[in-house]
């Protein structure tokens, strides 16, 4: 069956979690493609909005075990976009296999309920409008906000009329190069030290800039 299940896939590769709870962590990345308008200006995967390649699951799941590891991160794009076109069956046998699971999600549309592992999600603020689907706040272990110093007041908006406990929350500097990251470093550093919040860097782009599959 796996052989005639198909998913649209991006890139699959081996390196360390760049970025909010699990930062620092060796992880295996399965990047799926296709997202949901509107699209971030600053969006540092844009080439996985279209390029991608349709894999069967069993060559999906080949080339994750052949990395030897157990953390994978189902990223995009938009990863539950393919829920019901097989994303649903890969995760049931990464869970076989003992995998431990996260997803990178922007909440745009709805998170399964059923679906396992740890849910980290990036709400994204755009058009001066938060596209964000509250039903999926309960769902969300964890949430990643992308700061550039003029949208603090929208985060702390949307932290307080969600109500999401200061433990959940993550902030990082909007870029995709190492430049824009240090530009924006301070600013992030003193709003989450003034409000409690976790500040996390994005490991990936301070080292490689906007490099894919790093």
């Amino acid at each position: 069956m796996l052989h005639h299940i198909f998913l649209n896939v991006c890139e699959i590769f081996y390196s360390l979690q760049g970025e909010g709870p699990y930062i620092g962590t060796p992880c295996i990345f399965l990047r799926l493609g296709g997202c949901i308008p509107p699209f971030c200006p600053w969006c540092d995967t844009k080439y996985a909005w279209k390029d991608f390649e349709k894999l069967s699951l069993f060559d999906i799941i080949q080339k994750i075990k052949s990395y030897g590891k157990k953390n994978i991160v189902i990223t995009g794009g938009e990863p539950f976009l393919q829920w019901n076109q097989g994303l649903k069956v890969l995760i049931s046998n990464l869970e076989k296999m003992s995998f431990f699971i996260q997803f990178e999600t922007s909440g745009k549309i709805e998170i399964p309920s059923e679906t396992p592992g740890i849910i980290v999600c990036s709400p994204k603020f755009l058009n001066e409008k938060w596209h964000f689907l509250d039903s999926n706040i309960p769902r969300c272990d964890f949430f990643k906000f992308v700061a550039n110093g003029k949208n603090f007041s929208s985060i702390l908006n949307f932290i307080k009329r969600k109500k999401i406990s200061k433990e959940k929350i993550y902030i990082m500097p909007e870029g995709s190069t190492k430049e824009e990251q240090l530009k924006k470093m301070i600013d992030v550093f003193k709003f989450c030290k003034e409000y409690g919040f976790k500040m996390t860097p994005r490991l990936h782009v301070l080292c490689f800039g906007n490099k894919k599959g790093v």
